[in-house]
């Protein structure tokens, strides 16, 4: 397939953000986009994902700070509303192949409603 018709493609991120796949929302502004994982790794998983494409945490550049803030600072609201905040709860973000990436759009894993291990995996 042509590189430039791969780059074109929309990630399954943003199809969710266009609202061309169904996702269980939890929260939503002008940065960003919370909703449910489909795949669960705890009771609470919740993925946090900035509306502007930034492929990776490693590809952020400083006009990205305000989306990064958001994400951290919204992370507690959201836990909240989820029921994890007082027990507590894990934000993940994966980059590259080997630290588990699998959407080529940067995102944050929320987790809780269980005791999480460490190290993780």
């Amino acid at each position: 397939m042509d590189n430039q018709l791969l780059m074109s493609e929309k990630t399954i991120f943003e199809k969710i953000i266009d609202r061309e796949i169904p996702a269980e929302l939890v929260y939503e502004d002008e940065l960003i986009v919370a909703f449910k994982d489909v795949n669960p790794k705890a009771p609470v998983h919740i993925l946090i994902i900035p509306r502007k494409a930034i492929p990776r945490v490693a590809e952020a550049n400083e006009e990205d700070q305000q989306v990064l803030g958001r994400i951290l600072c919204k992370a507690g609201e959201i836990a909240d509303k989820a029921g994890v905040k007082e027990s507590g709860f894990r934000l993940v973000i994966n980059n590259g192949k080997d630290g588990g990436e699998s959407v080529p759009h940067l995102h944050c894993h929320l987790l809780g409603g269980r005791p999480l291990e460490w190290p993780p995996g």
